[in-house]
């Protein structure tokens, strides 16, 4: 089953988003023209904040789906399920986007099965179709339908590298971690622990995403700044809050747990 959540537009507030560039300028002109957007970046710099954002702004619902290996267009588009002893057709959640004319965000899209890209394609070209072979039916998406779709292009490997047929079919944004007075402000906003105390898991953050040679795939995500914030914040040590928020999400290593560990020591004096 594909981890999906159903956000509707009457029930959510517009959740706390800093813009870096013209991103929400270009989200708008996309959803007005009915355009896709992919978003690049990596893990935890604010890619489904800003989805989140956008939709609450243009008053849209959103269905983000969490893609992985197991994703199939199926699991998009829908399929037959036995219901009190008859078969019923179930829309998935890209049906009910297309459906409704509203935002369907796909998180991490490389990660899902290649049959998923063969059914994005007619919605992001002047067709905005999508076929359902099983119905036969074939729906023209509304103007308020929007496809976003995210990835990390620097941790994918050969296999799960988006193919530039796919790729060039969206308008694309890159996204990077922010500034660090920006995350600051951004990791005291949602976190509630005051800028004073902020401002070392920043330096912390900008020291472990400058190392090099040691055994990491990816830097410290403000996510993960967020979380060691909140934990500061409710009253848990310094050291414990870091070792569960930064240090043991970060690897499985002993030694680079280790190197981490000095570096927390050598950032807080």
């Amino acid at each position: 089953m594909n981890a999906m959540t159903d956000m509707k537009p009457e029930t959510r507030q517009i959740p706390h988003y800093r813009p870096a560039g013209n991103e929400i300028a270009l989200f708008e002109m996309a959803h007005a023209n009915g355009l896709p957007l992919l978003l690049k970046g990596p893990t935890g710099c604010g890619k489904t904040r800003f989805v989140e954002y956008m939709a609450a702004r243009l008053g849209r619902r959103l269905y983000t789906v969490a893609c992985h290996d197991d994703l199939s267009a199926a699991d998009l588009i829908g399929r037959y399920l036995l219901r009190g002893g008859a078969t019923e057709w179930v829309d998935g959640p890209l049906t009910r986007a297309v459906r409704e004319g509203a935002i369907c965000y796909l998180d991490e899209v490389v990660e899902a099965r290649k049959d998923v890209a063969v059914v994005l394609h007619p919605l992001t070209d002047d067709r905005r179709t999508l076929m359902i072979d099983r119905t036969g039916e074939e729906l023209k998406a509304p103007p308020g339908f929007m496809l976003v779709a995210s990835y990390n292009p620097g941790y994918q490997n050969v296999l799960k590298r988006m193919k530039p047929s796919t790729r060039q079919r969206f308008l694309s944004a890159s996204f990077d971690f922010p500034d660090p007075a920006t995350e600051q402000a951004v990791v005291a906003q949602e976190s509630g622990l005051d800028l004073a105390r902020t401002a070392p898991l920043i330096r912390l953050a900008g020291r472990i995403r400058a190392l090099s040679g040691m055994d990491l795939e990816e830097g410290v995500s403000t996510r993960l700044l967020i979380y060691a914030a909140t934990l500061i914040a409710g009253g848990m040590g310094l050291d414990d809050a870091l070792e569960a928020a930064v240090i043991e999400p970060l690897t499985d290593d002993a030694d680079v747990r280790t190197a981490l560990r000095d570096l927390v020591a050598t950032t807080w004096g």
